[in-house]
């Protein structure tokens, strides 16, 4: 990590890569053009880790999704449930898919509420996506139960939460299936990339099979069904595998992080930092903050007072049905409230990888200038 000298600036986002990894990943680009070997083995020791049986490595998470909902035969007049509080990634390849996404209310610890989600379900419901917001994890005893009873699909979007754990369970294991995000601001990265985690063989091969164009395995270049073009690259896959050897030396820094922003604000009342329920663990992609309502101040205004003081802040997710590529803010707001009331008055920190002690100093005295203290 660089000095933290107060003149320098703080990345809101990125990785933390050493020297090994740039020897691993040119060795990749000497020798890894030729077959899928750093794929396959990403694959299978990202799934193992996790007590998943199969991995499938796409482009991004957002294809992730997609590949597993048309895995499952989502589609067309279908209706899947996930959270106001996540980014449209997790509700686009619900589109995709031609189901019709639902919006439901978040809890207090601001991931999908069962029993908004229960209030939701119609027959045509088929799915609930449950989001791990910045690493947060929602009530999945009580949505595995929800699901079982209505026969849904529990799908994890575990993007935002390497790391964490629920009652004793790594996120990720969660649901019929589970998927993972390497965007370039994500606790692992390659850039851009994804991974799909499943149990089930059958439901393994049927997605390996649509994310390469629905090609058959037998026959050259015989396409048995049209599909898409899901499969990443060997060398985004060498970028990952180079991270993953050192995986919780990595969490253990962003875990690091949330102590530190704790620690240095645990002297103001009315403040609320990602949640780590007893049995859990928080991976803490990104530390959020939501201000109690006594302080009178909202989301756009906590984050230009950051900024001003040089802490490259960003606004907690929007409800996605505020978006204006839905435009039901007039008829969600009532119905959700607990999203739109907590997504008013929250921030979310920077979350590089990179931060030095000092740089976490000067964001702790951001959060403090914002409230004055």
């Amino acid at each position: 990590m660089k000095g933290g000298a107060s003149d320098r600036s703080i990345y809101n986002a990125g990785p933390w890569i050493t020297e090994d990894d740039v020897a691993f990943v040119a060795a990749a680009m000497r020798d890894g053009w030729y077959d899928y070997t750093h794929v396959e083995a990403f694959q299978a020791d990202f799934a193992a880790w996790h007590g998943r049986g199969y991995g499938v490595m796409t482009p991004n998470c957002t294809s992730a999704i997609h590949l597993l909902l048309m895995g499952l035969g989502v589609g067309p007049g279908d209706e899947v449930l996930l959270p106001e509080c996540t980014w449209i990634g997790s509700s686009a390849p619900v589109t995709h898919a031609g189901a019709s996404p639902v919006f439901c209310d978040v809890d207090e610890g601001w991931c999908i509420d069962p029993a908004s989600a229960e209030a939701r379900i119609t027959p045509r419901t088929r799915a609930i996506i449950a989001v791990d917001l910045y690493g947060n994890m929602p009530r999945m005893t009580a949505l595995a139960a929800l699901a079982e009873k209505h026969r849904l699909h529990l799908i994890e979007d575990a993007a935002e939460a390497l790391g964490s754990v629920y009652r004793g369970v790594r996120a990720g294991k969660f649901g019929v299936g589970s998927v993972f995000s390497f965007h370039r601001t994500k606790t692992l990265t390659t850039g851009e990339g994804g991974m799909l985690l499943v149990d089930d063989p059958a439901l393994w091969d049927r997605c390996m099979f649509l994310r390469d164009h629905g090609r058959n395995r037998q026959r050259t270049y015989q396409i048995d069904e049209v599909s898409f073009k899901y499969t990443p690259s060997n060398i985004q896959a060498a970028i990952g595998r180079a991270q993953f050897r050192r995986i919780e030396a990595i969490i253990d820094r962003k875990r690091h992080h949330l102590r530190r922003f704790r620690d240095g604000l645990a002297d103001i009342e009315g403040l609320t930092l990602n949640v780590e329920p007893p049995g859990g663990i928080n991976g803490a992609w990104a530390t959020s903050v939501v201000f109690e309502r006594a302080f009178g101040l909202d989301q756009d205004a906590a984050v230009a007072t950051l900024r001003a003081h040089g802490v490259p802040a960003r606004g907690f997710f929007r409800p996605l049905s505020s978006q204006p590529c839905y435009g039901l803010e007039a008829s969600h707001r009532p119905l959700n409230p607990v999203a739109y009331d907590i997504s008013d008055r929250a921030v979310t920190l920077p979350c590089a990888l990179n931060m030095s002690e000092a740089d976490l100093d000067r964001v702790i005295a951001g959060v403090r200038a914002v409230v004055g203290r």
